[in-house]
């Protein structure tokens, strides 16, 4: 825990202000733990984290402008000690795993913010990474799962987006039956039933997003 004097500086990152507020509450009654700066978009976070160098930046993934994925690789490659937790809605072992390969120092679930949070903070501020155990056990799930190719990933964010194999080909300039090739191969490594199923699958683990 760090000298009352010399607190654990937060820059807080969402695009929800009730977000945001409720963790500023959260952080006013910790002696050891000062929220300098906050954020609603990932190219704000960056311009924040450049004025003000907080030890410990709270990130969510989802928001506007940028993603907060994207902010991370953006601050980390500008400050490669750059402390950040990831707060997010979202268990998926694939975004997971994008957001630590980033360079997340944590990633915590939004529905464990009041229980786990000044922990955690204390925890990065003190060089231990720590995951979520349900992230965790997300991630162990799938560990030996085939990856969808970036191909793959492609045609499944445009058939959740509602479009049929032919608008697919025809987005993607390719022919019909390699649309076909790439979907059988996709319910193949997510184990789903029909192009429905396998969407819904991309969605929890984090794979697409819409």
């Amino acid at each position: 825990m760090s000298d009352a004097a010399d607190p654990i500086r937060i820059l807080s990152v969402d695009d929800h202000p009730l977000l945001r507020e409720g963790i500023a509450a959260l952080l006013a009654n910790q002696q050891d733990i000062k929220l300098v700066a906050q954020a609603s978009t990932g190219k704000e976070a960056i311009l924040q984290f450049r004025s003000h160098r907080p030890d410990v930046t709270l990130m969510d993934l989802q928001m506007p402008e940028m993603s907060g994925i994207d902010a991370i690789i953006a601050i980390r490659s500008e400050f490669r000690d750059a402390s950040i937790i990831v707060l997010t809605t979202y268990a998926g072992d694939a975004l997971a795993q994008r957001a630590l390969k980033a360079g997340a120092k944590a990633y915590i679930l939004k529905n464990h913010v009041r229980k786990d949070l000044l922990e955690t903070i204390r925890a990065v501020h003190a060089g231990t990474k720590r995951i979520h155990p349900e992230v965790a056990a997300e991630i162990a799930a799938h560990a030996a799962d085939d990856e969808l190719s970036a191909r793959e990933i492609e045609v499944l964010s445009l058939v959740s987006n509602g479009k049929s194999n032919k608008l697919v080909a025809d987005q993607l300039s390719i022919t019909e039956e390699t649309v076909k090739g790439h979907m059988k191969s996709i319910l193949s490594k997510l184990g789903a039933r029909d192009r429905t199923h396998a969407v819904t699958v991309a969605l929890k683990r984090g794979i697409i997003q819409l």
